[in-house]
């Protein structure tokens, strides 16, 4: 008994020991379990970092990707409707109205918009002019409540906005000594929650809380009416403390791309077309550049080595009505007949080139391959008549056209072969040929039409100089030297800015003499950035107030907010991928003589970067889009395993299929222009009117029969015209891998649903 106890003890006093031990362990131990777990943190969110680093830059790189297709389209409008036109007597009726609309008179009287009628049942806000301050309070409870206003009262605010800007200077100066802060906000993308909240957080426009709003109020938001309307009410009811700049987006061609025309025409089907051309007076007449107290300047974009504000604050506004229209530059003012005998003469005398028997088999074509062949030519001279404009005023400048040099355009479409390129001479066609005619010294008109372009469009770098936005496409990069020229030139000290989105809603650069302003929150996806706005005292000195609305992004945590916003950029990224898939793969199997279907890591990036020119990190993300051999070789097929059409269509002509999807969002633009009366459908006679232009856009021959053949197959209810939802699905990407977990999610939900039962 007593050894036994004695034993019982023992043990019991080990244990004692054991669990002393455990409860207080050594300095050293804790020291080190401390840094394990630091380490281990610091590495968890290092890849958290990178993962939005590289989402953050998929997003804009596609969204900058974009604005290039746009300027490339633009540019090619603008060269049909400059040159096209004129040398032929028949140009595209339709590319004319898009571009140079007739003004109607009938806008601007005011007693028209008595004539139009709001029934009994409206139950909006009744507006009266001049507005009054419970007439902006019924404005922001009507939206806030999801209701739209009536067309006759949008007409008329637009009607008295347009009158109210027509006073207004291209400059707007302010002053602090009236106040004691001014706000600035930057872009809003038609986002009307970040707005109610900015009003909500900082006060309501008002002789005590001035705002200055700088450009792109509208696109890509759902409620770009809705903002446009509260932003022009308070400036009717306060001028003198609501400022409101242009922006590149406050552009009637940008608004084709970005929604803001289809939103318009979808609330307002039976007056849209009036309400869009206000709009675009409207647009056209905001002031481009806002100064407060002679020391802060106030620009949506940035400058140029070239901009001078005493010269811009001259200029009539009013006539760039897009940014991206460029100058008319009339084919009369040079004399092309001289040229064009001489080139004729040079192409009969010297027989040794091979374009006398092109031009031979050109005269045996049918007129109607004349005319298509003459279309095709022209796309690919826009890019002398588009470069020519730009680099004759600057250097520094440029507008991204198709088939412009590598040194302004990243992305050169490789559709049809290059051609030589020289900046100074203007290709133009010319009775079924190209003559070279010397460009002339740019007139007064482009001059002022670059200044709007560059204070519009341009973005600062860290590097000095001053060199083509080759990213987005248009207005240049400045740097800190330019940025301290301009300043000291004028007396400034500050250069405020917006155009670009910032994870942080805000960013400063060039030694914070430039700071950038965006506040549209959640811009590419939920949870994506915040919003910020800027308050500035009679100091001067910026404060900066941040804000992220949100409705699910507080509930979700930082993991899952960075897979979200990383899954959406992926979906994004890939459709790219499909929609230049032969080119991809024609550059994957140059490396691949063999057909192993396996390449380097270092050849896949370096294929990628070559045909998408997006600018990213293809090593990084190679593991989220491919698949690696046993080898660690690449097997490239596997890049666009989880990816399909959204219907099948009949192959026509080669790689048809993966061209409209391509293009899918231009061939979107010309069905707008295209439908005259908003209706959302088109006949197969105007289909083939669509696709005959857009293939001289492109370069691409196909026939009517073959243009018929797409369009039944697109026509799924078969009623012979086919219509936006059609359109829109048969050129949509599948990403498979979501379709199997919706199947997925659906088969998990019924069975859970039929053991419930």
């Amino acid at each position: 008994m007593g050894c036994g106890s004695s034993v019982a003890t023992e043990t019991q006093e080990k244990k004692v020991e054991i669990d002393e031990t455990v409860k207080t362990p050594s300095p050293a131990l804790t020291m080190k379990a401390a840094v394990l777990i630091q380490r281990w943190y610091r590495r968890y969110m290092a890849r958290l970092e990178m993962r939005r680093r590289y989402t953050w830059n998929i997003f804009q790189s596609i969204e900058y990707a974009g604005e290039q297709d746009q300027l490339q389209l633009s540019s090619f409008f603008s060269f049909m409707l400059d040159n096209f036109t004129q040398l032929n007597g028949n140009g595209p009726d339709l590319i004319s109205q898009l571009l140079d609309p007739v003004v109607d008179p009938w806008l601007d009287k005011e007693t028209c918009y008595s004539l139009i009628q709001v029934p009994q049942s409206y139950t909006g806000p009744r507006l009266s002019f001049p507005l009054s301050v419970s007439d902006t309070n019924a404005l922001l409870s009507a939206f806030k409540e999801q209701q739209i206003l009536h067309a006759r009262y949008v007409l008329l605010l637009l009607y008295e906005t347009k009158k109210l800007l027509k006073q207004m200077p291209n400059i707007i100066h302010v002053s602090t000594s009236y106040t004691k802060e001014i706000t600035i906000c930057g872009d809003l993308h038609g986002r009307l929650d970040d707005l109610l909240l900015i009003f909500y957080k900082n006060g309501l426009p008002s002789a005590e809380t001035p705002y200055v709003f700088n450009g792109d109020f509208v696109d890509r938001g759902k409620k770009s009416v809705e903002v446009a309307i509260l932003l022009f009410a308070y400036l009717l009811l306060y001028p003198d403390y609501m400022h409101l700049n242009r922006g590149n987006h406050e552009d009637h061609i940008m608004n084709l791309r970005y929604g803001f025309t289809k939103e318009v025409m979808q609330k307002y089907k039976t007056h849209g077309r009036e309400i869009l051309q206000l709009f675009q007076d409207v647009f056209s007449l905001l002031p481009v550049a806002t100064v407060i107290d002679g020391k802060v300047l106030i620009v949506h974009g940035g400058i140029s080595d070239q901009t001078d504000l005493d010269f811009l604050s001259s200029i009539e506004r009013h006539k760039v009505k897009s940014a991206l229209r460029f100058p008319r530059r009339s084919l009369e003012q040079l004399d092309i007949s001289q040229y064009c005998r001489q080139a004729k003469r040079m192409r009969s005398t010297d027989g040794s080139r091979p374009s006398s028997s092109r031009t031979h088999s050109r005269n045996q074509r049918t007129p109607n391959q004349s005319r298509k062949r003459q279309c095709g030519l022209s796309r690919q001279d826009s890019a002398a008549s588009t470069s020519s404009s730009s680099s004759s005023s600057s250097s520094s400048s440029s507008l991204c056209s198709p088939r412009t040099p590598s040194c302004l355009s990243p992305r050169p479409c490789s559709s049809s072969p290059r051609m030589p390129y020289s900046v100074n001479v203007l290709q133009v066609p010319f009775l079924d040929s190209l003559s070279s005619v010397p460009l002339p010294s740019p007139p007064h008109h482009e001059q002022e039409w670059k200044q709007i372009v560059d204070i519009l469009w341009s973005d600062p770098k860290p590097q000095d100089g001053c060199s083509p936005n080759t990213f987005r496409g248009g207005g240049c990069y400045f740097g800190p030297d330019i940025t301290q020229r301009l300043l000291l030139q004028h007396g400034l000290q500050l250069l405020i800015r917006s155009h670009e989105c910032k994870q942080e809603g805000y960013e400063l650069c060039h030694s914070g003499q430039v700071i950038t302003i965006f506040s549209a929150s959640n811009y590419y996806e939920e949870g994506s950035n915040r919003g910020a706005y800027i308050k500035l005292g009679r100091e001067l000195v910026p404060r900066f107030y941040q804000y992220q609305v949100s409705r699910t992004t507080r509930k979700l945590t930082l993991t899952q907010r960075v897979r979200a916003a990383e899954g959406s950029a992926l979906r994004a990224l890939k459709e790219k991928l499909f929609a230049h898939r032969s080119e991809l793969m024609a550059g994957f199997q140059q490396y691949d003589q063999n057909y192993t279907g396996r390449v380097s890591v270092s050849e896949w990036a370096q294929v990628l970067e070559s045909v998408l020119r997006l600018d990213l990190p293809w090593r990084t993300l190679r593991p989220l889009l491919v698949r690696l051999a046993p080898d660690a070789s690449v097997q490239y097929q596997s890049c666009f395993e989880d990816m399909g059409p959204g219907i099948s269509l009949p192959q026509v002509t080669p790689n048809l299929a993966e061209t409209l999807f391509r293009y899918r969002t231009d061939i979107e633009i010309i069905f707008n222009i295209i439908d005259k009366d908003h209706s959302g459908l088109i006949s197969i006679e105007e289909f083939r009117h669509t696709w005959r232009l857009f293939s001289a856009h492109l370069g691409v021959a196909i026939d009517d029969s073959a243009i018929d053949d797409l369009a039944r197959s697109i026509d799924f209810n078969k009623d012979g015209s086919i219509d936006f939802t059609e359109f829109l699905e048969a050129f949509r990407v599948v990403h498979k891998l979501d379709t199997k977990d919706q199947q997925y999610n659906e088969k998990r939900n019924g069975e859970k649903y039929s053991c419930g039962d």
